[in-house]
């Protein structure tokens, strides 16, 4: 499976990336993923190849990249409990200065930069997230509603955008995957959410992982859960299959 380092112009400068690819010289449909808050690093770009693996060109952005090249926090090889606080407490500032601004500047640039390389595909990409990056994802294909066919977000920050989620929701115009860890998403929340999917009249599948806490999909956590991350193929795969055109 070929992979690649990149480099993304964006207004603020270079955005590090990584990218995986079909080993077989033809073009194939794009995907946007975000990473997590402690950013690309082995277990992410094991997710990228796998998913490079189903005919799909993978781009992996650096979002903080204002702050740095991957890595922006050093990390040991698995994020236990005992180690994730102080994390956490490192890319805490980063998020709150990821602005919806930026957010947007950079997706412009991640988007123009997908489907312009020759190994992508011309047509509609879909744009995936893990925790922070699922509500990325969410803000990339609101933003960019003739440019995303489908969106997907697992253990995201759902609630984050508060009173903006419906005018965030209102503008999709992608077909919706949410898949929720239970340690973050009650019933009652799970409601209040569908109800918003619904009055945006969006297509949209949103349920709880049963049994799963947040960060689920990432090998590298105590929260690792390999039937979730599973389930989580499950859901994607054919989400993708059906929304984005592979000829």
């Amino acid at each position: 499976m070929p992979t690649t380092t990149l480099q993304i112009p964006t207004e603020d400068g270079q955005a590090d990336a990584f990218a995986a690819f079909p080993d077989d010289g033809g073009r194939h449909p794009g995907v946007l993923m975000y990473g997590d808050a402690f950013g690309i690093r082995p277990a992410l770009r094991e997710i990228a190849r796998e998913l490079a693996g189903h005919g799909y060109y993978v781009l992996v952005p650096n979002f903080f990249h204002r702050h740095g090249p991957t890595p922006v926090v050093d990390l040991p090889a698995h994020i236990g409990e005992d180690a994730r606080p102080a994390l956490v407490a490192q890319v805490m500032p980063l998020i709150r200065a990821h602005t919806t601004e930026r957010v947007l500047s950079d997706a412009e640039a991640y988007l123009a930069f997908l489907t312009g390389r020759p190994e992508v595909s011309a047509g509609p990409v879909a744009v995936t997230g893990y925790c922070i990056g699922g509500l990325l994802a969410l803000r990339t294909a609101a933003a960019h509603p003739g440019r995303v066919a489908a969106v997907a977000g697992f253990h995201g920050p759902v609630g984050a955008d508060g009173p903006d989620r419906q005018r965030l929701l209102s503008t999709l115009t992608a077909e919706v995957y949410l898949g929720h860890a239970e340690s973050d998403l009650t019933p009652e929340d799970l409601g209040e959410l569908d109800r918003a999917l619904d009055a945006a009249g969006v297509g949209y599948t949103s349920e709880i992982y049963p049994g799963t806490v947040h960060g689920f999909t990432m090998s590298d956590t105590d929260a690792f859960d390999p039937a979730a991350l599973q389930l989580h193929w499950d859901r994607l795969l054919p989400l993708l299959g059906r929304t984005l055109a592979t000829g």
